[in-house]
């Protein structure tokens, strides 16, 4: 390397403020380094540094003859981590049409460009062009591929992509178990996981945390056991994911006491973890030593969310717990926590009172909050009503949800159930002409409020929390 470049080198090496960028610059045109890939590299990392990557752009619009490839594939992945999602895939397009052949370096950055932003028509675009050159065995593109379809919600897709690789490894592996997850489709998920053991893949730490969450969601305690005891053996520290994943899945599976267990070992905890362990409590309906973990987590100075106050008013609602309730209610509503209560926090209050019997009140908060009522609000209302007889007002609820998902049939039957209560059954066969006219057949399975316990509204409400 020339005295000349390696003061360019230097040049970048120490730069410091935007002033010096555009010094650099200058030098690199009238000193034609541009198409020295090696300190082009530097440059684009520089800019990158300093927030000016629209300069390092420019140096695909000034070099004669068109840039290195590597000099696109630099500028591809550091736009790739940037606020500008179009980029990439427009770096990627003048590349092709400058006639510089991508090679194996160029896709894997732009693939999580477009899976950033779900971009997956232009996903399926490159994975033609990474078939047509060649690079279809290429593990970490088509871990990549994957990843985009996963993030798109195509898990047909991800599954094809993933069957076509000859030699899977980890990352393959947990870009499935995570897509179907992320898909709510905890089965698969679990099925997958099985099917990695015995393809003799050990799994890392994000395998494991997005296996646990599957294992919590679907119910699948003998699993998440034999996660911790992989765990326990491979002696993997717990860390504030690992260890608040435990924790979660315990609560979700009524083992809410493993879950505690956990959380005692756990050096270091977080907001995430504490509202794992308020959730637990509540799902086990153990709603005073929810509250006291509630308050512990204050004492001990960490900042109560929405997710917190999500779980506590769920864990008093689940155990009955009114008085307390609504105390915590009414401080959030005076902003004692930093926060105003969401439609969340509304569902939850209204589900305590309506449990309770406390009807009226329960309605006064549905017509005051500044929101629309959503399903698990009326479903609550509706599921509260008839359990305390009123009629009435279940009517009200009941046409309320039709009124929300017309396509749902289960509304329709409790609504007609409710007028046949009544003896209203005028009203109960204009009910079953309706569904007969929009095409809706009574499904005995489908009816969360009408056939299901009550306990569904919060579950419904919890798992909705970010």
């Amino acid at each position: 390397m020339t005295s000349c470049s390696n003061r360019i080198l230097h040049m970048i090496n120490t730069c410091t403020s935007p002033s010096h960028i555009h010094q650099i610059q200058a030098q690199l045109i009238l000193q034609n380094h541009l198409k020295n890939p090696f300190i082009a590299h530097h440059f684009i990392n520089s800019c990158n540094s300093s927030g000016l990557l629209s300069h390092a752009h420019t140096l695909l619009f000034l070099s004669k003859p068109p840039a290195h490839v590597f000099i696109y594939n630099s500028l591809i992945r550091a736009f790739s981590h940037s606020k500008t999602p179009h980029l990439p895939f427009s770096l990627y397009t003048h590349m092709r049409n400058a006639s510089v052949m991508p090679n194996n370096y160029t896709f894997p950055f732009l693939l999580k460009s477009l899976s950033d932003f779900h971009q997956l028509r232009k996903g399926q675009m490159v994975q033609t062009h990474v078939i047509k050159l060649g690079h279809s065995h290429d593990i970490y593109i088509q871990n990549c591929l994957m990843n985009l379809y996963a993030s798109s919600g195509e898990m047909g897709l991800c599954r094809q992509v993933f069957d076509e690789i000859p030699e899977k490894d980890v990352v393959s592996w947990t870009v499935l178990i995570t897509g179907y997850r992320n898909d709510k489709k905890y089965d698969d998920a679990l099925i997958a996981f099985e099917q990695m053991q015995y393809a003799g893949v050990v799994p890392n730490r994000v395998t494991m945390v997005n296996a646990l969450a599957a294992c919590g969601s679907f119910g699948a305690t003998e699993m998440g056991v034999w996660i911790h005891d992989f765990i326990r053996k491979k002696g993997w520290e717990l860390d504030l994911i690992l260890g608040t994943a435990l924790i979660d899945m315990y609560g979700k599976c009524g083992r809410i006491e493993e879950g505690l267990r956990v959380f005692h070992s756990m050096k270091e905890k977080n907001n995430f973890t504490w509202n794992a362990v308020i959730n637990g409590l509540a799902l086990a309906k153990n709603g005073e030593q929810a509250v006291w973990w509630f308050n512990r987590m204050e004492q001990e100075g960490f900042k109560v969310d929405d997710v917190t106050l999500v779980g506590v008013l769920g864990a008093c609602s689940l155990s009955g717990l009114v008085d307390t309730g609504r105390k915590i209610f009414s401080f959030l509503v005076e902003g004692r926590y930093g926060f105003l209560p969401g439609v969340k926090h509304y569902a939850c209050i209204i589900d305590l009172l309506t449990r309770a019997g406390f009807l009226d009140d329960a309605f006064r908060f549905i017509q005051d909050m500044p929101f629309e009522p959503t399903r698990s609000i009326w479903g609550s209302l509706l599921a509260g009503c008839r359990t305390h007889g009123n009629l009435e007002l279940s009517e009200f609820a009941a046409k309320k949800l039709v009124e929300l998902e017309p396509a749902n049939s289960a509304y329709y039957v409790v609504l007609s159930n409710l007028y046949a209560d009544m003896g209203r059954w005028d009203d109960a066969g204009k009910v079953r002409a309706l569904m007969k006219e929009r095409g809706l057949k009574k499904d005995l399975g489908c009816s969360s409020v009408d056939l299901e316990p009550q306990e569904q509204v919060y579950e419904l409400v919890a798992e909705q929390s970010p």
